[in-house]
């Protein structure tokens, strides 16, 4: 009968990197561009048989735990989590937690130690839209980043290397919060009513549009879609609306040479002196003083 030993670490084509703390001190604790989020430590354990991790206390620092491949389970707030392939785990810092690999099964796993001013913003982010326990769907862009991570911490400790792979880090994160949303070309994909109705505005910043008008296209009504609209993106359908008009109206003053009333015909708006005032409250300036910025530039 095979004896079961429970081991941290030591599994045949494992990666693992912990940062110094003198390093994280000097390095990334007191510079500015990376002291919001940084990794501690970072690894992948293929096929970890055995792996078994328990912190009475907590770690010191948030965790995420990804599993590429077989299954695995987690306890945290003495709740018991199952875990699969592409299933993944985030656990707060401070939080009582164990962790193992499946005897038959054993996981596959990538994971990240992480801390900064704004790591117990991303956990609880992460936890508000997945709860602890998520899964992700285009598993190629998150394990692409993760790789560009660790080959960047395995170039040494360097104040460019630290910054180049800790600035990856909030993008890599960002594949876990918004996972449902892309694919691994990055375009959109199941796509919500208000994702619908940016669409159309945006194939649209010619035409005039009433509120109806968009609430008609996704099928709503249109009290119901500016409350959508709203929660989401924090602005009403409208206000967003005018934010694409005048985005194309940049385009057009700083790439071609039309007059400002020609470009306010362009984005479907004939009184030119009304364009003005709303370009002016969106930019803080007028489209004539935006065009001058090409020059300055």
């Amino acid at each position: 009968m095979e004896l079961s030993i429970k081991k941290k670490e030591g599994f045949q084509g494992q990666k693992l990197i912990v940062i110094p703390k003198q390093v994280i001190n000097s390095k990334c604790v007191r510079n500015e561009m990376i002291n919001s989020l940084y990794i501690t430590d970072i690894g992948y354990y293929p096929k970890a048989r055995y792996h078994y991790m328990e912190r009475a206390n907590g770690a010191e620092q948030n965790i995420l735990i990804y599993c590429h491949d077989g299954k695995g389970n987690a306890i945290i707030r003495n709740k018991e989590y199952k875990l699969q392939s592409d299933d993944f785990i985030i656990i707060p810092g401070g939080m009582p937690h164990s962790y193992t690999a499946d005897e038959k099964d054993p996981w596959s796993i990538y994971w990240i130690h992480f801390k900064g001013t704004i790591a117990n913003k991303i956990a609880t982010n992460i936890e508000k839209r997945n709860g602890l326990k998520g899964a992700i769907r285009f598993k190629e862009k998150t394990i692409h980043l993760f790789n560009e991570i660790y080959a960047q911490l395995e170039k040494g400790y360097s104040k460019d290397n630290l910054i180049c792979a800790n600035m990856c880090l909030s993008h890599f994160f960002s594949t876990f919060l918004f996972n449902d949303k892309y694919d691994i070309s990055g375009k959109l994909s199941n796509k919500d009513t208000v994702d619908l109705a940016i669409d159309f505005l945006s194939k649209h910043t010619a035409s005039v549009l009433s509120l109806e008008d968009i609430a008609s296209e996704v099928n709503l009504s249109p009290s119901h879609l500016s409350y959508l609209f709203k929660k989401k993106t924090g602005f009403s359908p409208m206000e967003y609306f005018n934010h694409l008009k005048v985005q194309m109206a940049c385009q057009y003053l700083l790439f071609t040479t039309l007059r400002i009333k020609e470009i306010s015909q362009e984005v479907g708006i004939e009184d030119q002196y009304y364009f003005s005032r709303m370009f002016r409250k969106v930019m803080g300036m007028s489209p004539n003083e935006y065009r001058g910025r090409k020059n300055a530039s």
